[in-house]
């Protein structure tokens, strides 16, 4: 959406300067990007810099394990899944117990049966389900975002149906600090730090490379024809292998229709995005918004041309001057 545009082009010049110093010190070194907006920032880095660059997201890891719970699946394990797209909306294209059982049609009908009896925390994904046939990675209040088809003001009624908490970021930032906070006056006083080792890609990945250790990730790279009905400069998410040699993208053919096509109304407005960032162009800002699905399901062409005039007054010296 438009915060996305405007953080973009905000913290794009930040990683030119992080691109600029790895140039002259460390060239050969791989620059792991967990920061947002994911597809934006690590598609420029890609496209514009010599840094060699993988996007990491949290989604992918748990988007399996999370659907089954939630549907209240326990199948034989270990499970093969398969997941592409773009990043925050992948979508779990094969899900298939050890022994080769296809688990979407329970997982569909159980989703669907959820849906209509009881509320829960991820009923846009699960209407997903439904609507497009296949479930997305990333959190329902933060899909329905993406689309023009959930947060209407025509239909306010929406949000409560499918209960989606627009204040769920903010909020989850606020407890985020005050368990920063409890973290930092804990060690202060005790003077203990465990290291656990999470889930998250980073460790292994550095691990893979450095000792020979093949791993498998999903990373957000150039397509360049991993997904071949989306195009070539597009930042996407695939399966990636990871080992001494580096990150290797896999291809992985064609999306079905309808999820390229959603794929692609958020992809436009990404690289119209990074076109901005580059050309300083005041009005490439106005075409990312405008093709942005939500903001232009609530706003003309005119209102969006003022907000993000408003927008780049209101960020000052946080933006480089534009055109």
């Amino acid at each position: 959406g438009i915060g996305g545009i405007m953080r973009a082009l905000r913290t794009i010049p930040v990683m030119k300067a992080f691109a600029d110093d790895m140039e002259e010190v460390c060239p050969d070194a791989w620059f792991l990007n967990y920061t947002n907006p994911m597809a934006m920032l690590t598609g420029y880095m890609l496209r514009y810099t010599p840094v060699k660059t993988v996007g990491l997201c949290h989604s992918v890891q748990v988007c399996s394990n999370g659907l089954l719970k939630a549907v209240g699946l326990e199948p034989k394990r270990p499970i093969k899944e398969k997941i592409a797209g773009i990043n925050h909306m992948a979508f779990l294209l094969e899900i298939e117990d050890a022994d080769g059982n296809d688990l979407y049609p329970e997982i569909k009908r159980r989703a669907k049966e959820k849906n209509a009896t009881e509320k829960h925390h991820d009923m846009v994904r699960f209407d997903y389900i439904d609507k497009f046939g296949y479930y997305c990675t990333e959190s329902s209040e933060h899909n329905a975002e993406y689309n023009p088809l959930f947060i209407k003001s025509k239909y306010p009624e929406m949000i409560e149906k499918f209960n989606i908490p627009l204040d769920e970021y903010p909020r989850r930032c606020v407890n985020q600090i005050a368990g920063w906070k409890k973290e930092w006056e804990d060690i202060m006083q005790g003077g203990e730090i465990t290291h656990d080792r999470t889930g998250e890609y980073a460790s292994y990945i550095m691990e893979a490379i450095v000792e020979n250790k093949p791993y498998e990730i999903g990373g957000n790279i150039i397509n360049h024809g991993c997904i071949e009905n989306l195009p070539d400069d597009a930042c996407v998410e695939v399966p990636c292998l990871v080992n001494g040699d580096g990150i290797h993208p896999c291809h992985v053919g064609r999306l079905p229709v309808q999820l390229a096509a959603m794929n692609m109304t958020n992809i436009n407005v990404q690289l119209m995005t990074i076109e901005a960032a580059v050309t300083k162009k005041k009005e490439a800002i106005y075409q990312a918004a405008m093709l942005d699905p939500h903001t232009a399901a609530e706003l003309n062409m005119d209102d969006i041309v003022a907000m993000c005039d408003d927008l780049i007054e209101a960020h000052g010296d946080w933006l480089p001057k534009f055109n």
